[in-house]
């Protein structure tokens, strides 16, 4: 399997998973993409899977379905017209056409039934964790709680550290400065600043981006780090009692941070 990004919206990624003719996609928002590079490249689309049910993530399944009838595979948490394969912690996904394998985990917080998956291709650890971590950060709680981000974000940290993590968003580069208010003395996310600066200003995407890279510099996943804790404290003016309570300040604060 090879994995190309296919952009859509303004900031949105579909991931496309390609054996020979064959093509997976990730969370199309937005089928147009996905039928232009089907068309282009001689590919036929071989099976949907989605992350959860927000728009920008499942806007283009009705359109591909239209086209050809395939599998659709979604969390069973939530409902999303066309999955025929609804999945939960533990499930297994056989990629039609294909040996390649992918793992379910359940991850609420963003969305109350939010899935992630995680695969090997050539080796290399994959994780398609739609928007649920991001580069450098981690999305908004909008059904679920603090609680159920933090512990989704441990699972998906607990994950081997090269493992590469293909999220739907291009955020990293507003994520960093946000960890920069939090840790400005951390040296490995100042030289990850200045490498996404850099690929930004040549319009080059910053993910994917391994989960060391995260440990290392995301905020979120640092919350049990004693400057991070430091940082969280001084800005509610409280002290917090775990890296659970933590994580819900730094959430609170990112929210209205500019």
């Amino acid at each position: 399997m090879d994995i190309q990004a296919l952009r859509a919206f303004e900031d949105n990624y579909i991931w496309l998973l390609r054996d020979g003719h064959r093509a997976v996609v990730v969370d199309p928002g937005d089928e147009a993409p996905v039928l232009q590079y089907l068309a282009g490249q001689d590919a036929s689309l071989a099976a949907i899977l989605l992350t959860h049910h927000h728009g920008d993530h499942t806007g283009g399944v009705a359109g591909l379905l239209a086209r050809k009838q395939v599998p659709v595979f979604g969390p069973a948490g939530e409902s999303i017209a066309g999955i025929t394969h609804p999945l939960g912690e533990g499930d297994t996904v056989v990629l039609p056409g294909s040996q390649d394998r992918l793992q379910v985990m359940e991850v609420p917080g963003h969305t109350r039934g939010h899935i992630a998956y995680y695969g090997f291709f050539k080796g290399q650890g994959a994780l398609f964790c739609g928007d649920t971590l991001f580069g450098c950060g981690c999305g908004r709680l909008f059904e679920g709680t603090a609680d159920q981000m933090w512990t989704s974000l441990a699972k998906l940290a607990a994950l081997p550290g090269d493992t590469l993590a293909y999220c739907a968003h291009e955020y990293t580069q507003s994520n960093v400065r946000f960890a920069l208010a939090v840790e400005p003395g951390n040296a490995a996310l100042l030289a990850r600043a200045a490498q996404v600066a850099e690929l930004r200003a040549a319009n080059l995407p910053t993910v994917p981006f391994t989960l060391k890279e995260e440990l290392e510099t995301n905020p979120f996943l640092r919350s049990g780090q004693p400057d991070v804790a430091a940082a969280a404290e001084r800005h509610c003016g409280t002290r917090l009692p775990g890296a659970n309570a933590v994580f819900a300040v730094l959430r609170e604060w990112k929210n209205t941070f500019r």
